[in-house]
């Protein structure tokens, strides 16, 4: 089923990355961590989709995307970046394959992080979220989004990685096999992967080789 929403809002989360406050239909629910493919309701750009996560919640009376924009080329989020509250966005029916189990690791990548945002404040709303972890990799520190709420969701829990800026902030390296081995000794715990697709595949088979079974690493497929 099609539903046409309407922007409400557009603000700048990071250099490169904005949100969009959406109306909502009416009765639309969906999973925290869930996404739907969206498009956009002008001519020639209804029929391009592209999936994107919900950032809010349920219960908000708006619908948000937290959202990449890639302007050096002339696709659908360089599209995206142009449009303005009153424009309109196409969605659809709601799929996903990263929901919370249980505490554990969310180990996320750049704009990989959107599916864990909505995931994390829900669990921040509920009093629940200790005992989670967050390992968010970036290029800079310019790149983090929304570092100053997930510090106040996870506070110390909250672990920044840094691939090309040396900051004493920060951690300075990459997500892989040896990051994995080095700051993460509870192998029993939930594992929640996503980011681009060889980290995805790195950090899965990582975790195997120490120990995770496959039913403890929620990954988008």
């Amino acid at each position: 089923m099609e539903h046409v929403v309407k922007i409400l809002s557009v603000k700048n989360v990071t250099h490169n990355v904005k949100r969009f406050r959406l109306s909502k239909p009416a009765g639309f629910i969906f999973e925290p961590g869930h996404a739907t493919d969206v498009s956009i309701n002008k001519p020639g750009w209804e029929q391009e989709l592209r999936p994107f996560t919900f950032t809010s919640l349920n219960e908000w009376d708006q619908l948000e995307f937290t959202i990449k924009i890639y302007s050096d080329h002339s696709g659908v989020t360089n599209e995206l970046n142009k449009l303005v509250p009153g424009d309109e966005l196409i969605i659809r029916d709601v799929w996903g394959a990263i929901s919370y189990r249980g505490e554990g690791y969310f180990i996320a990548g750049g704009a990989g992080i959107t599916p864990f945002i909505a995931i994390l404040r829900q669990l921040y709303k509920d009093g629940i979220i200790n005992g989670n972890q967050l390992f968010f990799s970036n290029k800079t520190s310019s790149d983090i989004i929304l570092h100053e709420e997930l510090d106040q969701i996870l506070g110390s829990a909250a672990h920044y990685i840094l691939t090309r800026e040396d900051n004493p902030k920060y951690i300075k390296g990459y997500l892989n096999k040896e990051f994995i081995l080095k700051n993460i000794s509870d192998f029993q715990k939930q594992f929640y992967v996503c980011g681009p697709d060889q980290m995805v595949q790195d950090i899965t088979m990582a975790l195997s080789e120490s120990g995770a079974t496959s039913e403890q690493v929620v990954f988008e497929k």
